[in-house]
């Protein structure tokens, strides 16, 4: 199912080719990532579809994460340095991964939110 899960990261991203060998790894660590977080009794092949969706868009959140701070820009003559920053990278990383748990939303555990009920 990994092969499955690049393959989508390289349809869905724009991938520059310094990031192809980190997106393998990536992709097998977002696997690891949402099959623990899969209700109990569900498994990866029981929602495949959504979970390689999911897990793709995972890794490439990862991959947007570390964008900030990349040189963008570079010119020799009186030199000048553009860098991307300005938490755009944060906010495109963040977008991904809720567009990850979005669709894998009817898989996933509850995390860490418990409603009770109190005596009225």
């Amino acid at each position: 199912m990994t092969e499955q899960i690049v393959a989508m990261a390289r349809s869905l991203g724009h991938l520059e080719p310094d990031q192809e060998p980190a997106l393998e790894a990536l992709c097998r660590a977002a696997r690891g990532e949402l099959a623990g977080r899969l209700r109990e009794g569900i498994a990866p092949e029981d929602c495949a579809g959504a979970f390689v969706l999911g897990c793709a868009w995972l890794a490439l959140s990862w991959l947007a994460g570390a964008e900030d701070g990349a040189v963008e820009q570079f010119t020799a003559g009186e030199v000048s340095i553009r860098t991307r920053g300005s938490g755009e990278s944060a906010q495109r990383a963040a977008a991904l991964r809720l567009q990850a748990e979005t669709v894998l939303g009817p898989y996933l555990a509850d995390r860490g939110f418990a409603f009770r009920g109190t005596p009225g």
